[in-house]
């Protein structure tokens, strides 16, 4: 205080308040007049001024040179000892005046322990607050809890003051927290911290969200007897509005009323705005009602919100019956409301209407903006009405200058296009009009370009940023990786990856999300792999998102307990798996021939509270059709509707495949029929599923009829298709018909795969048609196509029973030696034709080689077999064929008699 204000001395200096304590004595005691001690009186004070003045230039004096001392080098023996010369027991006035030069907090309660231990007494409260005031300038905390212990012990506290400076100056670095736990330490000690530390903090808090912290300090506020007032609680229902808590916001509200506190405009406003803008339209009408309730004139910020809010929620209507009440009886339009509403339009995709309240806003005398112009830009944009939106663009000059948010509009709606040329002159326009390409409007191009597929012409744009003047970052690299990737030119993508690092960008789990999935896309799962543990090894933490994409990818590869364990791995992460984790999961665990789980996965998914969308309920319900729960699938279909979902082609093929294999066709055909009386597109898949079930119970008229309408539908049938017909007319044994379908199949430029062939030669086999069978089979072999079991199992009982053995046994041998496993059906039909060829001792080794793989031999086989012999008067191995005859005879009366 005396350094501050040098007239003021006497409380500090003994000998000058002994002198006039003296002064004022004599005078008493005098009985002479007043006024010849006042002469004297005078005298005394101007000598107490003079000396006054010389103690003054004396502590500033003592001040530079301690400070020098202190300045000189670090604390040690030396240094106290330099201090000592100047004066053994330092003078308050000094300590606080060192205290308030210092710049160094640990030379400085150095220092303060040194006067303690010259002085042998505690230092004045002055002295503890020009400490803590060392560590605000520093804002160097370290010894801020011991200072305030031993503030606390002696009876006294931080100023006021001091307290805010401390909070500001944790606010002013960003040390929110630390600012937080500085008041919670002062609570802790019994002090009580200023109303304005308080409000300083709250206001800093409420920057970032930080709800808790805030309400914590309010509470605190009120528990110390602050008054609080409508401004603070503003500034608290605004943050936790902003967070979605309407309950915390609507409990301050409540009690603000509690406490007799009058809402005003401000508070309105605030509530209006921060409601609706987490979609509480109805709460947000209310306040706006209830302001003018209460007497509040709504003010154009209250319009302009409450007109925000409602265009937001698509509220079309209702946002243009609040703008007109606005502009009843008002001489000057809002600026604001009408960029609010043209924005309205814009995002509902109106563009007439907004150009059109534009032109009303220019015939008002108000001329439109920049921001109203950039709305309507956007809105042209997104319809990719890009003539018209440089039309306007043109046009807008004249009224106002484009901006550079405006060029960046057109660049992007051209880049989208693919009008790279026109662009590049927008470019250079926005440079001769002093707007120079910022790095949004680089990235803005190389977007546009890469979703365009230009990519050519993007990796251009990004080679020839000037890195000086402008940089790539993070989003430019994430867009030209993903292009890149999407389009398969992942060594490309991965060579931008490098230089991203190159460059000190850190890439994020965007990037290494584009890595993964196109990286499996491209067949290079290994690579995918690699990025995942790389992704790891960076410190980059995977989130939902990222984890749902690689074990798609993962289960895709065909790698299923991988991806089994990455769904482990999701929960072991802290993650909950959603809708989409259990989609992913279900889908391809059906895939992969594990539908049986998806029951189970079903109801976890459900006790979780994953609440299905329509990928959801398509996937659970092919799940259950292919696990044969037809009933439960068509719960699943019934509650979809209820929810709101509307089924798609998806859901009626899988439900009409699933009763069609159950032999439920006529459900499955009013299924059918629902689904095209809704306006479904149906598919091959839907066509096939119903041909396919229809032809294997026998009702091949209905399956022609469904393939016709098909064909009606203009769906040319595939393949599978075809073979669905084929199959249920050789089951009908309609042989020569499948023949005629067969051609048609050919004629319509339909390929036919190895199944088709299969299904010929069998039926044909079956019909004992071996030699037009035999000329399939070498028509197949023409075209490369490889025969099943069942079909060369056929073809050589064919054969053999046509007595076309040599033939037989030789694709028998070629069938083995190409790695094929016979079944019974072959042996017993090779060892048939054998016997009756004569051939009985060729007969009777495959006899032997059918018995030791464990194969069945049925009985006709066997009574072939010992004919032979017989005739060939082998009569040792009709000896032994004869007992495995009498051993299946005893087994067949057994197994009818029981």
């Amino acid at each position: 205080m005396m350094l501050r204000n040098p007239g003021i001395v006497l409380s500090y200096n003994s000998r000058c308040w002994y002198i006039l304590i003296n002064s004022r004595k004599l005078a008493s005691f005098s009985n002479g007049p007043p006024s010849d001690l006042g002469g004297k009186s005078h005298l005394c004070n101007e000598g107490v001024n003079q000396e006054n003045s010389r103690n003054f230039d004396g502590v500033r004096q003592g001040v530079d040179d301690v400070c020098h001392v202190l300045e000189s080098g670090s604390w040690g023996p030396a240094l106290e000892n330099s201090l000592s010369m100047f004066n053994e027991k330092p003078q308050p006035e000094l300590v606080i005046g060192v205290l308030r030069r210092l710049k160094d907090v640990n030379q400085a309660v150095n220092y303060f322990r040194w006067v303690e231990r010259k002085s042998e007494e505690p230092l004045s409260p002055e002295a503890y607050n020009s400490l803590l005031m060392v560590m605000v300038r520093t804002r160097n905390f370290d010894y801020l809890e011991q200072i305030l212990g031993e503030m606390s012990i002696a009876g006294f506290g931080p100023t006021n003051y001091t307290c805010v400076e401390l909070v500001a100056s944790c606010v002013k670095s960003q040390k929110l927290i630390e600012a937080f736990d500085l008041l919670q330490m002062m609570r802790h000690f019994k002090f009580r911290p200023a109303f304005s530390a308080y409000t300083t903090l709250i206001g800093a808090l409420s920057e970032v969200g930080e709800s808790d912290r805030m309400l914590a300090l309010f509470h605190q506020m009120q528990e110390l007897g602050y008054e609080v007032n409508v401004h603070l609680l503003t500034t608290l229902i605004r943050v936790f509005s902003r967070e979605g808590r309407v309950d915390a916001a609507l409990s301050l509200l409540d009690e603000m009323k509690s406490n007799s506190f009058d809402a005003d405009i401000v508070l309105y406003n605030v509530c209006i705005d921060c409601f609706g803008k987490v979609g509480k339209v109805d709460m947000a009408w209310k306040f706006f009602h209830e302001m003018k309730a209460n007497g509040i004139v709504p003010d154009d910020v209250t319009y302009t919100s409450m007109m925000g809010v409602l265009c937001k929620a698509n509220r079309l209507d209702e946002a243009v019956e609040i703008f007109e009440q606005m502009e009843q009886n008002r001489q000057v339009p809002c600026a604001y409301a009408y960029n609010t509403m043209i924005m309205g339009y814009g995002s509902a995709g109106k563009f007439d209407e907004a150009y059109s309240l534009l032109e009303r806003q220019r015939a008002k005398g108000c001329i439109p903006s920049v921001v109203a112009y950039n709305c309507i830009l956007t809105c042209l944009g997104k319809k990719g009405k890009t003539d018209k939106a440089l039309r306007i663009f043109e046009e807008m000059k004249r009224d106002a200058m484009p901006n550079l948010p405006t060029y960046n509009i057109i660049i992007g709606m051209l880049c989208k296009a693919g009008n790279v040329e026109a662009a590049f002159k927008v470019r250079d326009a926005m440079k001769e009009a002093g707007l120079f390409p910022n790095v949004r409007t680089i990235n803005i191009m190389i977007d546009r370009l890469c979703k365009a597929q230009k990519l050519d012409e993007a990796c251009s744009i990004f080679e020839g940023m000037d890195h000086k003047v402008c940089s790539p970052d993070g989003a430019t690299f994430c867009s030209l990786i993903d292009g890149l990737g999407k389009q398969g030119r992942v060594d490309d993508a991965y060579r931008i990856y490098e230089r991203m690092l190159d460059a000190d960008q850190i890439p994020n789990v965007v990037v290494y999300t584009s890595l993964i999935r196109n990286f499996f896309k491209c067949d290079r799962k290994e690579d995918g792999h690699k990025m995942y543990k790389e992704m790891m090894c960076s410190g980059c933490s995977p989130d939902l998102m990222l984890l749902n994409t690689y074990m798609d990818c993962v289960f895709k590869a065909g790698e299923t307990e991988k991806g089994r364990a990455l769904f482990e791995e999701i929960k072991a992460r802290g993650f909950l798996p959603d809708t989409r984790s259990y989609s992913i999961l279900i889908h391809s665990l059906v895939k992969a021939g594990f539908a049986r789980e998806t029951y189970e996965l079903y109801y976890a998914m459900k006790d979780q509270g994953c609440v299905l969308d329509t990928r959801a309920y398509n996937t659970v319900i092919d799940g259950f059709c292919k696990s044969g729960k037809v009933n439960k699938a068509y719960q699943l279909l019934e509650e979809m509707k209820t929810m709101g979902h509307h089924p798609t082609v998806v859901t009626y093929g899988s439900v009409v495949d699933g009763l069609a294999k159950i032999d439920r066709l006529d459900e499955a055909y009013m299924l059918f029929e629902e689904a095209k009386s809704n306006g479904i597109e149906l598919n091959h898949v839907i066509y096939s599923s119903l041909i396919d079930g229809f032809g294997k119970v026998g009702r091949v008229d209905e399956a022609y009829l469904v393939m016709e309408e098909m064909m009606q539908k203009g769906l040319t049938p595939n393949v599978y298709t075809w073979n669905c017909l084929l199959d249920g007319l050789v089951k009908a044994e309609e042989i020569n018909e499948a023949l005629v379908c067969f051609q048609s199949m050919k004629d319509l430029k339909c390929t036919p795969n190895q199944i088709t062939f299969c299904i010929l030669i069998n039926g044909l086999c079956k019909v004992r048609k071996f030699n037009k069978a035999f000329v399939f089979w070498q028509e197949m072999q023409k075209q490369g196509l490889k025969p099943n079991t069942i079909t060369y199992t056929a073809m050589i009982s064919g054969l053999a029973k046509s007595g076309n053995v040599a033939q037989a046994s030789s694709l028998f041998e070629r069938f083995r030696a190409t790695g094929g496993i016979p079944d019974s059906a072959s042996y017993n039909a090779m060892i048939e034709g054998l016997s009756i060829a004569n051939r009985a001792l060729d007969a009777y080794q495959l006899f032997e080689e059918t018995r030791l793989k464990g194969c069945s031999i049925h009985t006709k086989t066997c009574v072939a077999l010992l004919d032979a012999l017989h005739k060939a008067e082998c009569l040792e191995q009709a000896a032994i064929v004869g007992a495995v005859l009498r051993e299946t005879a005893k087994s067949q009366h057994a197994a009818r008699s029981w």
